[in-house]
């Protein structure tokens, strides 16, 4: 039974290569787009204007959707900055491609050097790469962009201005700017006249330049559904929103200047997450708060039109994507067939595959089919928090393996000090959005969810006799997904 190879990519006989890829010296006979990708930083689903919340200020991204094309069940496959973005960047999850948590600091996790990665594809290609902002993944060599355009990752309008020149220099040649934003992440202050200090998200009392700093009302913010609707809670999403409007601002400068510069009309610009917002309950989970994220993406010519999808894709289908996009997907197929020699493409290590697959197709026709599950695939965030999870997910049914049921779920030291987690604390308050605290630090094995009925994963059906089936049926998709991607975890069925 093969339950999972149908999402890989897989390589096309060498005859047909031949026939339909470019190369760097062979140049296709239409003009290539340019791409521009947006990654924020901790952004949820809920909160933008154009997926339905009222209460928030996102007109520039509001207007991108409205123009391009809209995913509703578009998903990270690791809720860690470091980590997705390594998928985001590579086509492999992060527990093949060695980035396994936070590359900063003490944690320092690398991805392994033999990686081949978006931006260097693409440069090989004639693509000019530039990337601005949020980086957080290692070894450059492995991410190695053409050039670095500096700019305060806090401030998205200074961003967008010093990637002017690189976009007005690029017209001989197509670009690709990778665009980081490190709002609406947590950090950057606090408020000291609140009793429970929200963290201000980068927000400072003398702005910056700009940027007009917008506040909110605690009281008039939208609480989501996942979410303890508190005092402190309202007060953390007021500094969370004010984060979200100053990156909406920036990345509409962006949108100027690629018009100015006559740019626009011939750039794919895809907006995304890395995970969930930074609140217990979605960041460093997998439950959908955390995984199931905003994806916006604008096609040359705007053909799209404000159109909606509802197609299942994952951030490790992004790079075969792209590269799909900009006409070279064949093409690196072939380098990386041709790196396996005679072995064959089975042979090929663990990290020379794609775990993802293009979809172009959706691009082209929002109602194409053949989208229906996902995977997702988490060990660490900071390198205290082990606590590896791995995820199959479909129309239906959603499976969670907690691989290390019987430790405490962790914290990751900015969750537990946010103002949010203390005030839970403080008041002893047994319940945290639709599920018992208990039940969040203390975990079962396997946590099984009728999604179409119960979407806010509130009822585990794992120990339901009258599910034993398809739990049985989602553990083997887990397991063939393993094995198809050298997951090291997949020993964990049998070892302990």
């Amino acid at each position: 039974m093969d339950l999972f190879k149908n999402r890989l990519i897989r390589v096309l006989p060498l005859s047909v290569l031949a026939a339909s890829c470019s190369t760097a010296d062979e140049a296709p006979a239409e003009p290539r787009p340019n791409i521009v990708m947006i990654v924020s930083d901790d952004h949820g689903l809920d909160d933008l204007g154009c997926y339905g919340n009222t209460a928030i200020h996102t007109p520039n991204l509001d207007a991108l959707a409205a123009e391009g094309i809209r995913f509703t069940n578009a998903y990270c496959t690791s809720a860690s900055c470091s980590a997705s973005r390594s998928v985001i960047l590579t086509g492999l999850y992060n527990h093949a491609n060695g980035q396994y948590g936070h590359e900063h600091s003490f944690h320092h996790f690398k991805t392994f050097e033999t990686v081949r990665s978006l931006p260097v594809i693409l440069t090989e290609h004639g693509y000019n790469t530039a990337r601005v902002g949020k980086y957080h993944v290692a070894p450059e060599e492995v991410y190695l962009f053409d050039e670095v355009i500096p700019g305060h990752s806090r401030n998205p309008f200074e961003m967008a201005v010093n990637s002017r020149y690189f976009l007005a220099e690029s017209s001989d040649s197509p670009f690709f700017l990778y665009f980081c934003t490190s709002d609406p992440h947590r950090g950057g202050g606090v408020v000291e006249d609140d009793p429970y200090r929200p963290d201000r998200f980068g927000n400072r009392d003398d702005g910056y330049e700009g940027i007009e700093e917008m506040i909110f009302d605690p009281d008039e913010v939208e609480v989501p559904w996942y979410l303890p609707d508190t005092p402190a809670t309202r007060a953390e999403l007021a500094q969370y929103y004010q984060s979200v409007a100053r990156m909406d601002q920036g990345i509409g400068k962006l949108f100027e200047i690629l018009k100015e510069e006559g740019l626009w009309d011939n750039t794919v610009i895809m907006y995304l997450s890395d995970n969930g917002i930074a609140f217990h309950g979605a960041k460093t989970n997998l439950y959908d708060p955390a995984m199931r994220l905003p994806f916006i993406v604008k096609m040359a010519e705007g053909k799209n039109n404000g159109a909606v999808t509802d197609a299942m894709v994952n951030w490790a289908d992004l790079t075969p994507t792209i590269l799909d996009i900009a006409g070279v997907l064949n093409a690196e197929l072939e380098t990386r067939r041709t790196i396996a020699g005679d072995t064959g493409w089975s042979a090929l290590p663990l990290f020379d595959r794609f775990h993802g697959r293009s979809f172009l197709p959706v691009l082209e026709d929002p109602d194409t089919g053949g989208f229906d599950e996902i995977f997702a695939s988490h060990t660490f965030h900071e390198i205290t928090m082990y606590y590896p999870m791995r995820v199959v997910e479909n129309r239906e049914f959603k499976l969670i393996w907690n691989i290390a049921s019987g430790l405490s779920y962790p914290h990751a030291s900015d969750l537990w000090e946010s103002a949010t987690w203390q005030y839970v604390i403080d008041s002893d308050i047994q319940t945290y959005g639709p599920r018992q605290v208990a039940d969040y630090l203390e975990r079962p094995e396997f946590e099984l969810f009728n999604m179409a009925d119960d979407p806010y994963e509130s009822v585990n059906l794992a120990y339901n006799p009258a599910y034993a089936g398809v739990l049985e049926e989602m553990k083997e998709k887990i397991r063939l997904f393993q094995e198809e991607t050298s997951d090291p975890w997949i020993i964990k069925w049998t070892h302990e």
